[in-house]
């Protein structure tokens, strides 16, 4: 089964909306992790405008399923992974000031970095996952890196899918099959929700996980945290 990884974010920022710690992350994670998810997912930047560095370390001593920490690399990041040793690191190529994640890596350009990071974490017995586009070129590219995973971005599926879902799924469906084909897992993130994931893990269903956050976290409001997660993975079940 493909797994689920609950991004967490969100809640972060409301919380930090109004100070204080309302609501409580570390509830959440704990209440996500009760409630059926097989993994956690915090993306923390450098304002920790929603999820702070002292969140992922608190969380880290109290979860028992996966932790993924994503982000971009920067020393901050880097240091903070090492400290907390998830069990995986998800490498995300986003700006300072980016509202939220909006393409993959170049791995061609960034090939020596990148292998550099993957080779630091997974030394420090991290699993790592690189975030890319359905573009063939960057997951060949992602494969010299050393890399176990990548993370396919999966907005442009989702921004297409209501109008001819067979079109939006297909280049992210070759894009699957050669990472397969070379050694590498696959997950998927960003705009996944009750309207087209089940159709995406259909039609890829050798993925390894998909990580959820604004959906599942907004769909929570409406129907409650436990009954959405068990929703979410009714979309996974084959």
């Amino acid at each position: 089964m493909i797994r689920l990884s609950v991004n967490i974010n969100k809640i972060a920022t409301i919380r930090n909306s109004r100070g204080g710690n309302m609501p409580n992350v570390l509830e959440a994670a704990i209440n996500c992790e009760k409630y059926g998810a097989q993994g956690i997912t915090v993306h923390p930047r450098p304002d920790e405008r929603h999820i702070r560095y002292n969140d992922v370390r608190e969380i880290r001593s109290k979860i028992t399923t996966e932790f993924n920490i994503e982000g971009n690399p920067n020393p901050l990041f880097i240091n903070l992974v090492l400290a907390v040793k998830p069990e995986q690191v998800t490498l995300v190529p986003d700006a300072h000031d980016a509202i939220t994640s909006n393409h993959g890596w170049d791995t061609l350009k960034n090939l020596l970095f990148l292998t550099d990071m993957v080779k630091e974490f997974q030394q420090n017995g991290i699993r790592t996952s690189i975030f890319v586009d359905a573009d063939l070129q960057m997951i060949e590219y992602a494969a010299k890196t050393g890399t176990n995973r990548i993370e396919l971005y999966t907005e442009p599926y989702a921004t297409e899918f209501p109008n001819d879902k067979k079109n939006a799924i297909e280049p992210f469906i070759k894009a699957s099959q050669l990472a397969k084909s070379i050694g590498l897992e696959v997950n998927a993130g960003h705009d996944l929700n009750l309207q087209n994931l089940k159709y995406f893990a259909e039609q890829i269903p050798f993925l390894s996980e998909v990580s959820i956050g604004h959906a599942l976290i907004s769909d929570a409001l409406y129907l409650g945290l436990e009954k959405t997660i068990h929703l979410y993975l009714d979309q996974l079940k084959g």
